[in-house]
């Protein structure tokens, strides 16, 4: 049985494009198969903005992984990148969340899906409203084209030229 997820993929530190397009390969190989992929975004940090913008991304990964599997090797994907946890929101070699994971809502201390902050984050839900404007979040019962139209986020979400 497989499962189709939705992750979200960031970088603002070094070759930000290099690093999603390993991030995908990465995935793709350790997770299962990238399906789509929406344009790169560059976006304003959120949360520490006193930081390089990010580039971010959506996939959609068709995985036979259960969460906390999926979690793991987002993390590992991360730590190959380098990526080092020292400040929250902090500027990133690769961030990888899993913003949903087909329709289940999970609850446990590793994972919350679908992702809490999701709602309210326009550099998560520009990238998602390309690829599945109209799939239905699990809890709000609302398709992400409804909860981008009503995100209270202002920061900055610019399609990158030729992505």
């Amino acid at each position: 049985m497989t499962t189709l997820a939705y992750l979200l993929l960031g970088s603002n530190l070094g070759d930000r494009a290099a690093r999603l397009a390993r991030a995908r390969t990465d995935l793709a190989g350790a997770a299962g198969h990238v399906v789509a992929a929406s344009a790169l975004y560059e976006t304003a940090a959120w949360g520490v903005e006193d930081q390089p913008d990010f580039l971010n991304q959506v996939v959609a990964l068709e995985t036979s992984l259960d969460a906390p599997a999926l979690l793991a090797a987002c993390q590992a994907a991360e730590l190959r990148q380098g990526r080092e946890r020292r400040v929250r929101w902090g500027a990133r070699t690769l961030d990888v969340d899993v913003l949903l994971f087909g329709s289940e809502i999970i609850t446990i201390p590793t994972l919350t899906v679908p992702h809490p902050a999701l709602p309210f984050r326009r550099f998560a839900l520009v990238p998602l409203a390309e690829l599945a404007p109209q799939l239905v979040h699990p809890q709000l019962s609302r398709t992400v084209a409804e909860l981008l139209a009503e995100c209270p986020d202002e920061l900055k979400v610019n399609k990158m030229e030729g992505s």
